[in-house]
C-alpha cells in the first residue's frame, strides 16, 4: 500500500451522539482516539488532514489540529466544504466555532462554487474527496448508523477498486478508550 499523506476525517455529527454541549465527557474519548488514531498516520508520513466543516467528529478533529501541530509542525489542515456558504445556517454559537477553525486552517475551499442547491452537491463533495485523498478515517459503527452511512458505502466502493485506506474507529473503540486508565474523562 502507498503511503499516506493526506487523511479525510469524518463521522457522527454531534446530534448522532446525544452531544449538545462541548462540555460533553464523550467528546474527550472521540477527541483522544482520533489524536491518538492521527499520530500513527503522523508518524508514517502523513501530511494533510482534511474535513468537510461537519458539527461533530470533524469539529472535534479541527480543534485538534493546534495540539498535533505541536509535535508535527509540518501536519496540513484543510476544510473543503460540499457548498458555498456552508455553515450559515447554523446558530450562532455553531456558526464562531466553525470560524475558529477555519481561521486554523492552512486551505479552505468548496468543491461546489454555488450555495446550495440539491444532494448532487453531496455526492460530488464526497467524489471530490474520495479521489483526492489517500484515505479516511471515520468514526462509525454499522450497528449504529447516520449520516456517514452515506461515505462508508461510497469508500469502501471506492476502496474495492483504488488504492483507498478505510479506516474505521468503531463503538467498541471508543468503549476501549473509556476503560484505558490513560484516557481521564472525568
Amino acid at each position: 500500500m502507498q503511503a499516506v499523506h493526506t487523511l479525510f476525517v469524518t463521522g457522527y455529527r454531534s446530534f448522532e451522539l446525544g452531544v449538545f454541549q462541548e462540555t460533553d465527557p464523550k467528546i474527550k474519548v472521540i477527541k483522544k482516539v482520533i489524536k491518538t488514531t492521527l499520530e500513527q498516520y503522523l508518524e508514517e508520513g502523513l501530511q494533510w488532514v482534511i474535513i468537510g466543516g461537519n458539527l461533530g467528529v470533524e469539529i472535534w478533529t479541527a480543534q485538534l489540529i493546534d495540539e498535533l501541530k505541536e509535535e508535527y509542525p509540518e501536519l496540513k489542515f484543510s476544510i473543503i466544504y460540499p457548498y458555498l456558504e456552508f455553515g450559515d445556517n447554523w446558530n450562532e454559537a455553531n456558526q464562531a466555532m466553525l470560524q475558529k477553525i477555519v481561521e486554523k486552517a492552512d486551505y479552505v475551499d468548496a468543491v461546489s462554487h454555488l450555495s446550495y442547491k440539491d444532494p448532487s452537491q453531496l455526492k460530488n463533495h464526497t467524489h471530490f474527496l474520495l479521489t483526492h485523498v489517500d484515505g479516511a478515517i471515520v468514526v462509525y459503527d454499522d450497528e449504529f448508523s447516520g449520516k456517514s452511512t452515506y461515505f462508508v458505502h461510497d469508500a469502501r466502493e471506492y476502496a474495492e477498486k483504488h488504492n483507498f485506506l478505510l479506516h474505521l474507529i468503531t463503538m467498541d473503540d471508543l468503549q476501549n478508550a473509556v476503560f484505558d486508565a490513560k484516557c481521564k474523562i472525568y
